[in-house]
């Protein structure tokens, strides 16, 4: 009852991940909804929030909703909203925190060489296929290489995971101090609105019909003499 009439193809699932059907900024509003109405309290809320945010920064790809439920936890947030809050990590934005997280982490390092976005991606692509190229190898007479996957942590994953964790500690706190009064205003305007409508179904079941609002009073002609 609750599929879809037409099932999508494995090609539409593997493009709305890298754009949704409704754009960025659709899938956007749709996260800040659903944060916004999510049952908890503000600061929970909040602590979920700057879990998910902080993780998104580092270069766990694959793992971010377990790392991000992980933190959520420990520090006593809404894991719901950790799992929404990784949406800040996305293709548009991964580029920007990948350079940004990788040259803070290779300048506390003292890495030495040339840093561009097209190195990075270069070495991801490297050790992406030595990964593949090993897990081949354990089934196969081929050998088991692991050169590029040294240079990759040395180069890349250990300045990234380091800047990272920098970069997003201080995204996380600003995204929880962010969230927590725009969560709180939404309770109490909720609040109000429910209770107005309490308030008029209870009017409604006794029978007491309450006097239209009185008009201003205007004010009286001024006599010309």
């Amino acid at each position: 009852m609750f599929k879809r009439r037409k099932p999508r193809s494995y090609s539409q699932m593997a493009t709305e991940m890298i754009y949704p059907r409704g754009g960025w900024w659709r899938a956007g509003i749709y996260v800040l909804h659903r944060l916004r109405r999510l049952p908890d309290q503000p600061h929970r809320i909040g602590r979920g929030m700057a879990a998910g945010v902080s993780v998104s920064f580092t270069p766990l790809f694959g793992l971010h909703f377990l790392a991000a439920a992980g933190v959520a936890w420990v520090l006593g947030g809404n894991i719901l909203a950790a799992l929404l809050a990784t949406f800040v990590g996305n293709p548009i934005t991964f580029p920007f925190i990948a350079y940004a997280s990788t040259w803070l982490g290779r300048l506390i390092l003292g890495a030495e060489g040339n840093l561009s976005p097209r190195m990075i991606l270069n070495e991801f692509a490297d050790a992406s296929t030595q990964i593949w190229h090993n897990l081949r190898a354990m089934f196969g007479p081929q050998e088991v290489h692991w050169d590029r996957l040294a240079s990759f942590f040395h180069d890349i994953f250990l300045p990234y995971l380091t800047g990272g964790l920098i970069l997003g500690t201080l995204a996380g706190i600003a995204a929880h101090y962010l969230t927590v009064p725009v969560i709180r205003a939404y309770h109490r305007r909720r609040a109000r609105l429910l209770s107005k409508r309490i308030e008029r179904m209870r009017d409604a079941s006794s029978g007491v019909a309450r006097p239209p609002p009185r008009p201003a009073a205007r004010p009286a002609p001024r006599r010309e003499d």
